[in-house]
């Protein structure tokens, strides 16, 4: 049933996994788990020093998908340039709905985290837990900035920082 979409990612292709952020597929392997052979994407998640093994047959199902687009990139890119939607709703509600998009994989969804959660030198200090949500939407988006650019993390934070002190201006 779904062995052609295996097809879809190949051996040293980046990958964003949605729960961890952009990875680097090392391998795909025969296993065997539980008495079945699998076969499993193996990827790698070097910043966090982690290793991810995927069914091939249930990445697309979990989310895996490709790097985005360049346009997808300018897209997030000027969502960071708009205002700042806070909603009125409890604290624990919008951390809830901030978890969520930062781990819907969703690049355009990331970066209206980073967007809504940014503060600017003179605005109010950030909570813990605000600050916490803020820097893991930065890095995923930075780290999938980076590689669809094809430039290193700092280059791309850089260029995310541009946009978002250009928006308090």
């Amino acid at each position: 049933m779904a062995k052609d979409k295996k097809l879809d990612f190949r051996p040293n292709e980046f990958v964003v996994y949605p729960a961890h952020g952009v990875g680097r597929i090392v391998s795909i392997e025969e296993q065997e788990v539980a008495g079945i052979n699998m076969e499993l994407f193996v990827i790698s998640f070097e910043k966090d020093k982690m290793t991810l093994r995927v069914p091939t047959n249930r990445a697309t199902q979990v989310g895996m998908r490709s790097l985005s687009t360049p346009d997808v990139v300018s897209k997030a890119m000027s969502t960071l340039k708009g205002k700042a939607k806070v909603k009125r709703a409890m604290w624990s509600r919008r951390a809830q709905e901030y978890e969520q998009k930062i781990n819907s994989g969703d690049l355009i969804a990331i970066a209206e985290v980073v967007r809504d959660l940014h503060r600017a030198d003179d605005q109010r200090e950030q909570s813990y837990s605000e600050r916490q949500l803020y820097e893991a939407a930065l890095e995923r988006l930075t780290r999938e900035v980076a590689a669809v650019s094809g430039t290193d993390e700092l280059l791309a934070a850089k260029q995310v920082d541009e946009v978002l002190i250009g928006r308090a201006a």
